[in-house]
């Protein structure tokens, strides 16, 4: 029942042509066991100011957006819709953030993107020698057959 109305309120509230109303992702629907609440959660692009604009848009479309429910979906009891604001993505835009953050730290600002990671992933940056690793060594021993 949530992904059914978080289908029909995504394509509602995507056809509403209220102004106030920016660009909305539903992204999750919390319907009672009793199907007469259901939470919507919603993700609205843009500065707080527009994230309340929307919410208050899309509070004032409940009505509008109920009946839609009621003509799509086939249930005893059209659920009362209330809007929330889904956090989940500012907190993870926050989190990789920190992450970048902590890298540039640990790794300097001039490796950070420079795929340094990669290289010392790869092997030891400082080895010189051009001689194969002995996990390199192992791994062309296991390939031809035989221990050299």
């Amino acid at each position: 029942m949530n992904e059914t109305l978080r289908e029909v309120l995504s394509a509602e509230i995507a056809a509403l042509k209220d102004p106030r109303i920016g660009f909305v992702t539903v992204t999750g629907v919390e319907v009672s066991p009793d199907l007469r609440h259901a939470k919507v959660y919603v993700s609205v692009m843009g500065p707080a100011k527009e994230r309340e604009r929307t919410l208050a848009g899309l509070r004032a479309a409940h009505g509008h957006l109920q009946d839609r429910i009621a003509a799509d979906v086939r249930i005893k009891h059209t659920p009362q819709l209330t809007f929330h604001y889904d956090e989940s993505i500012d907190r993870g835009l926050r989190i990789e953030s920190l992450l970048k953050r902590y890298e540039a730290e640990v790794r300097g600002p001039d490796e950070v993107g420079s795929g340094a990671a990669d290289e010392k992933a790869a092997g030891d940056p400082a080895d010189t020698t051009g001689e194969p690793s002995p996990d390199e060594r192992d791994e062309a021993d296991a390939a031809s057959g035989g221990a050299g």
